[in-house]
């Protein structure tokens, strides 16, 4: 089981990666970034294929895509200062509580 946790979280790494170079990529003008992104975006649903042979689909989309809009948001913040109202933080942070109760009460059923 936590094979199948290390590829997850390695899904959510790819996939985070590749959603950061978009805005680098201009519009896939630029060859390395595209490049790169293509190649995170593949390796985030090849790890996928192994998770979702061990848990449920609707567990694993929920903890991938919202611990990724969590991390894209805060890295988003970091490395292209964008800005958040509060509201939104408040929001991000119940994403992550949510993944947590989630996987919490799966787990039990694995």
């Amino acid at each position: 089981m936590l094979k199948t946790y290390i590829f997850l979280i390695g899904a959510i790494f790819f996939e985070v990666a590749g959603t950061m170079l978009l805005p680098v990529s201009q519009n896939f003008t630029k060859l390395i970034p595209t490049v790169a992104l293509a190649i995170f975006y593949l390796s985030a649903f090849y790890l996928l294929t192994f998770v979702v042979n061990k848990l449920p689909i609707a567990i694993v989309y929920a903890t991938w895509s919202g611990l990724g809009i969590f991390t894209i948001a805060i890295l988003g913040y970091i490395f292209f200062k964008q800005t958040l109202a509060w509201q939104a933080i408040v929001g991000l942070f119940l994403i992550v509580i949510g993944v947590i109760l989630v996987n919490s009460y799966s787990l039990n059923k694995f």
